[in-house]
């Protein structure tokens, strides 16, 4: 961040949008963790620092009488743990653009660390309103963009207020210079091979994706309720298993073009299947193309754990974007942790792993192996907008 900061504030938009258990106590820190060095950098080169984010949709979840439930979404409940964090002391504005906010951060000197209330608190936050982010701008000298999970979002914290600050009084943090520079490097400059590993639920999630990487990769993995519908497509049967039955003939279009681009499209051979969506449900290995009608692929099986295994070893690069079944049940997670130990085995053998989505980031977390892989995303929805060479709202703002 080639940013003077002595003596002034900092205005960061940090990715504060951890989960809470019922009691305010935080169950993951990931996010405020992956913030402390942009923090530090700012109140080590004498500045003051003023963190602005959002925490779940309290819009989206109002009150019975229609008000907003601000006992739930404060941010207060991060206020000690982000002062244990980073061994400063933080000061909370129970708002973010009060005039007791303005006043808070003007008082404010070098070192110390002001944590402003929740910003979707306002309407005008996901509008993008103009008036909001004045106001926010008009609490900092500068402002640093840390928050890579938002950056998709043309949100009034997040891209907006950037307009109201010159280009040499703006900056992207170092957590979201990581972020980008990893991506590029995966989508830009990888080593050979390039395998990238896609799963989740629905191919319409993904397609863009999927369209981008035939140019860059060399190998595609499809795991997870995406895969029946590739299966299907191709004359299989998959019983009662996830299929989008308008993506069938895009599905075989895109085998197509695979073939045609020379990339290898890895399919589970076999699935772990099931009478019910349950982790009770009676299970049982059965290749995918032959499942019976009142069972549902789960997850991948045997054959295609060693499948998988084996192309991901043979990489040089590789980014995993959704677990290959339904991790979240126990009978139906190997095939997940079988992936993540795979990346994590490739890893150690010098290839470059890549992990972005919420539930490849939760899968790796899960298996005790999130040191062992080169990079872990903050941001899910962002990352995968990126991947797909969309242009950032949040990154372009303080670019331009």
């Amino acid at each position: 961040m080639n940013i003077d900061f002595k003596n002034k504030r900092a205005l960061i938009r940090v990715d504060f949008n951890v989960p809470l258990d019922s009691e305010g106590n935080i169950t993951d820190n990931t996010r405020m963790v992956k913030a402390l060095p942009t923090i530090r950098e700012v109140l080590e080169k004498g500045g003051s620092v003023i963190l602005m984010s959002h925490l779940g949709r309290p819009l989206k979840k109002l009150n019975e009488d229609g008000t907003i439930n601000k006992e739930k979404f404060s941010l207060k409940y991060l206020v000690e743990h982000l002062a244990e964090l980073i061994m400063v002391d933080v000061k909370f504005a129970d708002d973010c653009a009060s005039d007791e906010a303005a006043l808070m951060a003007s008082e404010l000197k070098p070192g110390e660390i002001l944590l402003l209330e929740n910003t979707r608190f306002y309407e005008g936050e996901t509008k993008g309103d103009r008036g909001l982010a004045e106001k926010l701008a008009g609490l900092g000298d500068v402002f640093v963009n840390d928050a890579f999970g938002t950056a998709h979002r043309a949100h009034a914290s997040t891209a907006v207020v950037a307009d109201y600050f010159t280009a040499e009084h703006k900056t992207l943090g170092l957590l979201m210079q990581k972020e980008v520079e990893n991506a590029k490097k995966v989508m830009y400059s990888p080593d050979r091979p390039f395998t990238a590993i896609l799963g989740g639920a629905k191919v319409s999630d993904k397609i863009q994706l999927i369209d981008r990487l035939m140019e860059k990769a060399n190998k595609i993995i499809i795991g997870g309720g995406m895969a029946y519908t590739f299966v299907k497509a191709q004359g299989g049967h998959v019983g009662n298993s996830l299929v989008e039955e308008d993506y069938l003939d895009l599905a075989n279009t895109l085998l197509e073009k695979a073939k045609n681009e020379n990339v290898d499209i890895i399919l589970p051979v076999d699935s772990i299947i099931a009478d019910g969506f349950s982790n009770e449900a009676e299970f049982r290995a059965c290749p995918s193309d032959q499942i019976p009608d009142g069972w549902m692929g789960l997850d991948i099986g045997p054959e295609a754990i060693e499948d998988f295994r084996k192309a991901i070893l043979d990489s040089g690069t590789i980014l995993w974007n959704g677990p290959s079944g339904v991790f979240e049940f126990s009978n139906f997670a190997k095939g997940t942790f079988s992936v993540a130990q795979a990346v994590a085995d490739a890893t150690g053998k010098g290839a470059f792993s890549l992990i972005g989505g919420g539930d490849s980031v939760a899968a790796i977390n899960k298996s005790g192996l999130a040191e062992k892989v080169s990079f872990i995303s903050t941001g899910g929805g962002a990352m995968l907008e990126f991947l797909e060479g969309k242009t950032l709202p949040g990154i372009a703002a303080v670019e331009e």
